[in-house]
């Protein structure tokens, strides 16, 4: 059960406005999603959020699709089922196939059984690292 109720576009004060504003400018959508809403509950929270995930998730050295996947891993990583829901789709509409899902989430499941082998045997960093 959500701990918080959506802050729609029509019941928000302006500084919400603002940001919802310029989510859907960026992203070319008509409405936006959940996540947005919910942190709406807090504007200050809701602009600075806003703002490292525009920032971040341009291109740079890495492309829009490999910072989805990398989205997808660690949303699976941590059991957060709207993260893995919404990047994966978003990292589909970007290219990522089902080989490519089923390859990364691969990888997330070997790291994972590593590094909780490495945490419990409390293994030593080798000198040469």
């Amino acid at each position: 059960m959500p701990q918080s109720k959506p802050v729609h576009y029509d019941d928000a004060g302006p500084e919400v406005r603002a940001v919802y504003d310029d989510i859907k400018a960026t992203r070319g959508i008509h409405d936006v999603n959940n996540y947005w809403k919910h942190i709406a509950n807090h504007s200050p929270t809701l602009k600075r959020t806003w703002e490292t995930a525009k920032e971040v998730m341009a291109s740079g050295a890495l492309d829009s699709l490999v910072k989805e996947m990398i989205f997808v891993a660690v949303s699976a990583s941590n059991g957060c089922e709207y993260g893995l829901r919404c990047h994966t789709d978003t990292a589909r509409k970007q290219g990522m196939t089902d080989e490519m899902l089923g390859e990364l989430l691969a990888v997330v499941g070997v790291a994972s059984q590593a590094k909780i082998l490495a945490n419990g045997y409390q293994i030593p960093v080798d000198k040469d690292y």
